[in-house]
């Protein structure tokens, strides 16, 4: 809620002089280094009333703070910046998960109010420079009193230094999956997103928090604010296999909007066993994720390798009522990328299930050329076909699982495990000008435990040339089969291609899509 910071500082005291409603509770749940507003009433529909209240209004101008101090906080004066472990909202006291405050930097300038909620009343979490530990930089005796937090993690229990969810910048968040690794990122909108216009960048400007004792889930409240729209948010973050973020979303529009994506994914790919020669890294893959997957309304599963594509490419894949679609990292095998560091094969899978019937639309994908993996560059989302005009509502409904990979996949189908490409023809013969070479690798399903036999077929569509030299085989010691297919070219447009395994009349794999663009001579 938008309410005076410095009216709140006037009337604050340490939480352990507080003596008024509910003061036990939040006692026993936060660290008395931690200052608090006054309590005000809080429930999920008040925060969707004043999203629409603000939505009525127009999109205030928002000065970050303390400018040129936060601006000079880059990459590793930021490193030095702790936030007081002890400090912990919660560290103390019976629920699950202690949550740590970022501090406000060059990146993620402005700054987010974060409340502590409790028996139907909620306290502003103020910022006070003896949170942190400036480690020497001296700018807690320079920065404002008042400055603020950027966001909040989210920790893996009492006395553990890692985290498993994230909030900072913007609208984004991320959490660490089944292997206790970041990659691609969820966000709560995206406005436009690769249009001629410029892309907005909607943000979480208060959040609200609310843990039960003894449980696995965190209620996260967050109000959405941009120049287009606002929105109210519900997210209940539990941990199991990996974890499961179930969001509930109140959306009003400000303004028409072109292109409005819902549960965007935000991920990074640079090269992959199917494009390696346009990486100039020493490692073999680089990417946080290999591919989209979708499951369509009509129940077929499909799955489109990403590529770094030489101009920005937006696809979309038509569907109505779609059961889900995700940002996979399927490939996992350490050797595939040796990097110790990053650890890529551990990077977490993003798969959003819809709840409720979303309609006709389409799922986007918005590919950005990249020549190193510190840009996001992928993004996924569901555009829903009607226009999106000024004075509208939505609500949606959804989760996202964060894990190793998509769940309720069909026990009896082969997913796609690798992609390659190189050039056409038979070696030792005279090879055929402009023809290229598709080689896809499937594991799994009924599939698998098949013997070596020559009858399963590639069943391929081409949006221009034609399949020649189709075969599927077995690969030898292994339970994969590989699929070939050359096809010849002419020029340099995109070849968007299709193609699955079938045996008689019986599907065997997903969909494999895939979009190719001819080298240029």
């Amino acid at each position: 809620m938008r309410i005076n910071r410095r009216g709140f500082l006037a009337g604050t005291l340490p939480l352990g002089a507080l003596m008024m409603h509910g003061v036990e509770a939040f006692a026993a749940a936060s660290p008395k280094g931690l200052h608090f507003g006054r309590p005000q009433p809080f429930d999920f529909n008040s925060l969707r009333h004043l999203a629409k209240a603000l939505s009525a209004k127009p999109y205030p101008a928002e000065n970050p703070p303390a400018p040129d101090l936060v601006g000079a906080i880059d990459f590793d004066v930021s490193q030095k910046i702790r936030f007081r472990p002890e400090l912990a909202l919660w560290q103390s006291g019976p629920q699950t998960f202690p949550i740590r405050f970022f501090h406000l930097n060059r990146y993620v300038g402005l700054p987010v109010k974060i409340h502590i909620v409790f028996d139907g009343s909620a306290r502003e979490i103020l910022y006070a420079p003896s949170v942190f530990d400036y480690d020497g930089t001296g700018l807690d005796k320079k920065l404002p009193s008042d400055l603020g937090f950027s966001g909040f993690r989210v920790m893996n229990g009492h006395s553990v230094e890692s985290d498993w969810l994230a909030f900072q910048g913007a609208s984004y968040f991320r959490s660490s999956g089944s292997e206790d690794q970041y990659g691609a990122s969820a966000r709560g909108i995206a406005v436009n997103t690769a249009l001629s216009t410029r892309e907005e960048f909607p943000r979480f400007t208060s959040f609200w928090l609310d843990e039960a004792p003894k449980t696995n889930t965190l209620t996260i409240f967050a109000l959405l604010e941009g120049p287009s729209l606002t929105g109210a948010y519900r997210i209940k973050a539990s941990r199991g296999d990996g974890a499961v973020t179930e969001i509930h979303a109140d959306l009003f529009t400000r303004a028409d909007i072109q292109r409005l994506g819902i549960a965007p994914l935000t991920s990074m790919y640079w090269y992959s066993e199917s494009n390696s020669r346009q990486g100039s890294d020493w490692r073999p893959e680089v990417h946080d994720s290999d591919g989209l997957a979708l499951w369509t309304g009509k129940g077929e599963r499909i799955w489109r390798p990403l590529i770094d594509p030489p101009s920005i490419q937006t696809n979309s894949f038509l569907d109505v009522n779609p059961k889900g679609f995700g940002l996979l990292q399927r490939d996992r095998d350490f050797d595939h990328y040796q990097d110790d560091g990053a650890f890529y094969n551990r990077r977490p899978s993003l798969w959003v299930e819809p709840v409720g019937n979303w309609g006709e639309g389409a799922v986007q994908l918005v590919e950005i050329p990249t020549d190193d993996e510190i840009h996001d560059n992928i993004v996924a989302y569901w555009q829903p076909k009607e226009p999106v005009a000024s004075g509208s509502s939505y609500a949606i409904d959804y989760r996202i699982h964060w894990r190793n990979s998509e769940p309720d996949f069909p026990s009896t189908l082969a997913r796609v495990v690798a992609t390659r490409t190189g050039r056409g023809g038979v070696p030792g013969r005279a090879l055929p000008r402009n023809t290229h070479k598709f080689v896809i690798d499937f594991e799994g399903g009924i599939l698998s435990e098949m013997a070596p036999r020559y009858d399963i077929m590639p069943v391929t569509t081409l949006s221009r040339g034609k399949a020649e030299n189709a075969y599927a085989i077995k690969i030898v010691g292994t339970k994969r089969w590989r699929a070939f297919f050359d096809v010849g070219l002419e020029g340099s447009q995109p070849l968007d291609m299709r193609c699955f395994l079938r045996l008689g009349d019986k599907t065997l794999t997903e969909t494999w899509l895939y979009q190719f663009f001819p080298p240029i001579a």
